[in-house]
Formats: structure tokens, sequence, C-alpha cells
């Protein structure tokens, strides 16, 4: 599906992610000023900027990893719920890719993409390894099933965290830097699933430094700086002919690496 294919596709719909006037502070320090952002349904919108600019903590408040100070945000037209099983269900909505994989190490790879859609979804536990199995052949981990994370390498570790967010049929994915830890040669197999999910059309959320995925993979850039969204554009647009002076700034020290 091109570019257009895919802005086309998601144009008329409701958004699915709306966060309007969203405050968030650590003390004294202010990190994200009045963001006010809509995420249409198959959209893959990409956060860059510099360390500290706010893109993991606007990315964790979208299942509320993170608590907001004030604003709002909704998901498929409903508040987001402060706690409780509310909360829970909102989760398993929203799919969620760490730089860390943070999978449980003496459970194999095939129960770490069983045990929540047992747990929370409550799907019948052969239902549940039917679609493990699919999903771990999906993205190239198949053979690995019978496996421990520490038998896997990081690109691997991470390709079966996406499978175990994926099994549970999120809404949206939100991914936080998801390759950072990986060593530069399993950083492409990574990409490349997360290449595949966009382009069947899952809606996702990126904050990453990767930026030719950034060029590829994205309907929209947001760069971000001192904890507010400086700029919104294409990538094509975004990253050709930058509109602010802070864009520009850093896109001249990253990309002359």
């Amino acid at each position: 599906m091109t570019e257009k294919a895919v802005t086309g596709a998601v144009a008329g719909q409701a958004p699915l992610v709306v966060l309007d006037k969203v405050n968030k502070h650590y003390g004294a320090l202010h990190v994200l000023q009045d963001i006010d952002l809509s995420i249409r349904q198959g959209e893959v919108v990409v956060l860059i900027g510099p360390s500290g600019s706010g893109k993991s903590t606007l990315c964790r408040t979208i299942n509320r990893l993170e608590t907001i100070d004030s604003g709002t945000i909704t998901l498929d037209g409903h508040p987001l719920p402060a706690e409780g099983k509310e909360l829970a269900r909102l989760r398993a909505e929203v799919g969620m890719v760490f730089q860390s994989f943070n999978l449980f190490a003496h459970k194999t790879v095939l129960e770490n993409v069983v045990l929540a859609q047992v747990k929370v979804r409550k799907v019948p536990r052969a239902e549940a390894e039917a679609t493990a199995r699919t999903l771990l052949e999906r993205v190239g981990v198949g053979a690995q099933a019978d496996k421990y994370p520490a038998q896997l390498s990081g690109g691997q570790q991470q390709r079966v965290a996406i499978a175990r967010a994926l099994a549970m049929k999120p809404k949206v994915m939100l991914f936080d830097e998801p390759t950072s830890a990986l060593d530069p040669e399993m950083v492409t197999e990574v990409l490349e699933v997360m290449r595949q999910l966009a382009a069947d059309g899952m809606t996702m959320v990126v904050v990453t430094h990767e930026m030719g995925f950034a060029r590829s993979a994205a309907n929209r850039v947001l760069f971000m700086a001192d904890g507010r969204i400086v700029e919104e554009n294409t990538p094509d647009a975004f990253f050709t002919a930058p509109r602010t002076d802070r864009a520009k700034d850093f896109l001249s020290k990253i990309l002359s690496h």
C-alpha cells in the first residue's frame, strides 16, 4: 500500500486516539505542554526529537503507564479510565512494545504469547496457543516457540514481544524506542516486522531514532522539543524541508552522521 493510499484510507474516519491539552510535570519539569494530537485508525505516527523532549512520556500516557496532570485522552471515543478493571481492559486494547523486551524469563516463548490472552482476554488455551503460533510465524520466530527468552537473540526477543502485543488484538500499538537496545544487525529485522504491520493497516505510535523507518513507514512525523510538538508533517515534507529552526538543527546533526 502506498503512503497516499494509507492516508486516504484513514482520512474520513473519526480519530481513534485523541489527546486534548495534555500536560504532565515531573516536579518542576514540565515534560508535556498542552499536547493536542489526533490519531486516526490505520495511521502510523512517528515521534522524533532530542532526548528529554517528552516523546516516550507522550507515548506512555496513551495507555496510562504515565498519568497526566491536566487535559484528556480518549481511545475510540472513551476517556482513559483511572484504575482498576477498566484500566486493565484498556491496556488490552493498546499494545505496548518497550526498549527492553519485558518477557517472562521462566516461561517459554509460546507461553509468553499465550499468557495474557488466557488471563486477560479469557481466550481458551487451545485457541490462544494457535494464535500464538500463527503470530510467532508472522514475526519470523515460529521455530523458537519452545525455547526460553535467554536462548534467543535480542532481535528475536523483541519480535516475540511484538507477537505478544499483537495476540491481544489491540486497536493501537505503541512502540517506545523498540530498537535502541539492539545490536545494529538486529535492528533491521525488528523494523521489517514493524514495516509489515504498518503496511497491514495497524494503527501505530512509534518513538524511534531510526529515521529510515520514519521516512518509509510513517504517515506523519511529529517532531518534539521541550515537551511540545514543534512541527508535524508528512515524512517527505519534514525530512526535505523542515519549517522550524529546531527541526532543521536536529536533522542537520543526525542526518550528517
